[in-house]
């Protein structure tokens, strides 16, 4: 059960993308952004979202993100979620040098202030969680069970570093021909790689019932289906087992300068009728099923924070019929609807659900008015 809704009541951003300086209040109920494409409607909502996982909801490097001719960004919000706090970050070109605080007191690590802000982004982008590659959909399962599990991003920091350093000490090897720089690293790799497994597999499993029923709420009329493909999670003791795959494989991931087991070689199977989405998926049915998944993170963070999410939506129904989207809509305020920021090309692409926002127009990084 939620009890209230993460809101934002003030956000600034100076020098972030096109805006060189934004100073925004925002409704309770949340804001409809109306621009033509290029004036910074996503830029606005990634700005928010910035703020939740501190990167680029984009994948933008940081100094990327600063704007043409400026030394660094700032972003800095006054949210309302458990508690009221504040919530800023800094980042300089020069040194490449990035600082978080909250409540005025700098974060010692950047995970401090991890999942600050909780929302979640849909996008037409979105539909490469179904056509992209595995790793689009790892990052879903590790961003989703990161913003929700302490254990979990702790896991995954360590098992991302143990990675790197095995993979750096492989390649060492392959010239000296010495496994034991290799050998060092496989104990915490297999420990928090089972961890990370075991925790995605639970998650799956969890959800896969919420998910086919979303697709088939949405509009979608065949057997959607969500399975976890892991070799390590089939296991009875996956710790054991990842520990036993790395030493036995240990020369052939030397020759290779890699590591071939664990769980960044897993992958997230989604299919129609028992067919894979990615190779055998319509436009419509991909897009069908990456924005369940996107409603599985907001009901992940719902039950974790017992609050409702601010939602993000870049122009989130272009490629979708009316049904569908008012279906969409009807179950995203039938689970509690946040603070939503809906950006749009057109006035008359705001749904009839959403009419009710406040309006306001962009152009040139410019918020002003109110869109007729």
């Amino acid at each position: 059960m939620t009890s209230g809704s993460v809101r934002i009541e003030r956000l600034s951003c100076r020098n972030f993308r096109n805006f060189e300086r934004l100073d925004l209040e925002l409704p309770d109920a949340g804001l409809a952004i109306v621009g033509e494409n290029g004036q910074g409607k996503t830029n606005l909502l990634e700005s928010i979202y910035y703020l939740q996982v501190l990167r680029s909801a984009r994948g933008a490097r940081d100094h990327d993100l600063v704007r043409f001719g400026a030394k660094g960004f700032h972003l800095s919000a006054h949210a309302l979620t458990d508690t009221s706090h504040d919530i800023a970050v800094g980042f300089e070109t020069a040194g490449r040098k990035k600082k978080v605080t909250r409540d005025g007191a700098v974060a010692a690590r950047l995970s401090d202030a991890f999942g600050s802000v909780p929302s979640v982004m849909f996008s037409p982008r979105d539909i490469q969680l179904i056509a992209g590659g595995p790793g689009e959909r790892r990052r879903f399962m590790d961003l989703v069970l990161a913003l929700t599990s302490r254990r979990y991003l702790t896991a995954l920091q360590t098992y991302r570093a143990s990675l790197a350093r095995r993979n750096a000490a492989l390649r060492e090897a392959a010239r000296t021909g010495d496994e034991s720089a290799v050998a060092v690293w496989e104990p915490p790799l297999a420990e928090h790689g089972a961890a990370i497994v075991c925790e995605r597999a639970r998650w799956v499993n969890e959800r896969m019932e919420e998910y086919a029923g979303l697709t088939v709420a949405i509009g979608e009329q065949g057997e959607s289906r969500m399975s976890y493909h892991s070799a390590i999670a089939r296991e009875s003791n996956p710790h054991a087992a990842l520990s036993s795959a790395l030493e036995r494989q240990r020369r052939h991931d030397m020759r290779r300068g890699m590591t071939h087991s664990g769980p960044h070689r897993d992958d997230l199977s989604l299919t129609l009728d028992g067919k894979d989405l990615r190779l055998f998926g319509s436009a419509g049915q991909q897009r069908t099923a990456a924005i369940a998944l996107r409603m599985l993170e907001s009901a992940t963070l719902r039950e974790s924070r017992a609050l409702s999410p601010m939602l993000l939506l870049d122009d989130p129904f272009a490629e979708l019929d009316v049904r569908r989207s008012a279906r969409i809509l009807e179950l995203l305020q039938g689970a509690g609807l946040g603070q939503t920021i809906l950006v749009v090309p057109r006035a008359s692409d705001i749904p009839a659900e959403l009419t009710g926002l406040e309006r306001r127009r962009i152009h040139a990084g410019v918020i002003e008015g109110t869109a007729a």
